[in-house]
């Protein structure tokens, strides 16, 4: 069957098409994608503008127009922290279902994390054993551990790339004191979950999200993997070398370097340094980067449950 998963985050609304079935593991067929960057129309009580609300409106009727025309046949939609945590979210949910037909679900930070476990899980299959997972988004850092296709623990964060950028790093390029700001408030806001975290044994550490394989296209290597597939990893003292030559460029001179398009470049720089920081919280050296994530873990929800 041919399903549409419509993702509203914090920087996109991106719709997904993928054809898919019980027992299978989905093929993408299209893709649409709006770059909203949500978090520079908040206003100083806590919600979207008007000009936010006209732009999720006009992504959200685009990306209907070519689900039709991709001949989907079910809608999975879904919104995350943007929505979730504005003061008029309701309003705006309730204006896009009458507006546009599509009934929004709202994912809480640890739905995020425990969908995107999924995701990864199944990627990665039975024999990753213990996994830790870190996630960043435009408005919220997930950070799930466990062994089964569920997390036996998961957070979620107020560090995401985007939220991160517009709350620190005021200037393009960043100064020193502004970096070291967002440095320091990661370093207490991580060190918090930390203690969620019982089990702190070995595990199969792995990041996912545009913003960390954007990283790991710049900063990442591969190594040879199960079948001779290519593993794509980031090292935590490559990304401690690459963050600050990022932070000396400005957001248009940083599309030159691979792997950071133009939807990221505003915050590919907070995205280094709290990732950096969740590295160091959780003393890791080194992780693995998959390309699945939060759509491919609703999607397999989805067809778990046909099941």
């Amino acid at each position: 069957m041919r399903l549409g998963v419509l993702d509203v985050g914090s920087n996109t609304v991106h719709l997904l098409v993928v054809d898919a079935h019980p027992g299978a593991r989905p093929l993408p067929a299209a893709t649409h994608k709006s770059v909203l960057r949500l978090m520079r129309y908040i206003t100083a009580d806590g919600a979207i503008s008007a000009e936010g609300e006209t732009a999720i409106l006009e992504a959200i009727r685009s990306a209907v127009e070519v689900g039709r025309a991709e001949g989907i046949e079910e809608l999975l939609p879904f919104a995350t922290s943007a929505i979730r945590e504005a003061a008029n979210g309701p309003a705006i949910l309730a204006r896009i279902l009458e507006e546009t037909g599509v009934d929004l679900q709202v994912l809480s930070g640890e739905d995020e994390a425990r969908l995107t476990f999924l995701a990864v899980h199944r990627w990665s299959g039975w024999s990753a054993g213990s996994i830790l997972l870190m996630d960043i988004g435009g408005g919220s850092l997930e950070i799930a551990a466990g062994v089964d296709e569920y997390p036996d623990t998961a957070v979620s964060l107020p560090l995401g790339a985007g939220r991160s950028t517009i709350g620190f790093l005021h200037q393009d390029p960043p100064t020193a004191d502004q970096l070291t700001a967002l440095r320091d408030h990661a370093r207490t806001t991580l060190a918090d979950a930390v203690g969620r975290f019982t089990d702190r044994g070995p595990a199969h550490v792995i990041g996912t999200s545009k913003t960390i394989r954007s990283l790991a296209r710049l900063a990442g290597s591969t190594a040879s993997g199960p079948g001779g597939t290519e593993r794509s990893l980031l090292r935590r003292s490559e990304l401690s070398d690459w963050v600050p030559r990022l932070a000396q460029l400005t957001a248009d001179a940083r599309t030159a370097l691979p792997g950071i398009t133009a939807d990221r470049t505003f915050q590919i720089v907070a995205g280094g340094v709290v990732l950096r920081e969740a590295m160091r919280a959780f003393d890791v050296p080194v992780l693995e980067v998959c390309p699945w994530a939060l759509r491919e873990g609703i999607i397999l929800r989805y067809l778990d449950h046909l099941e």
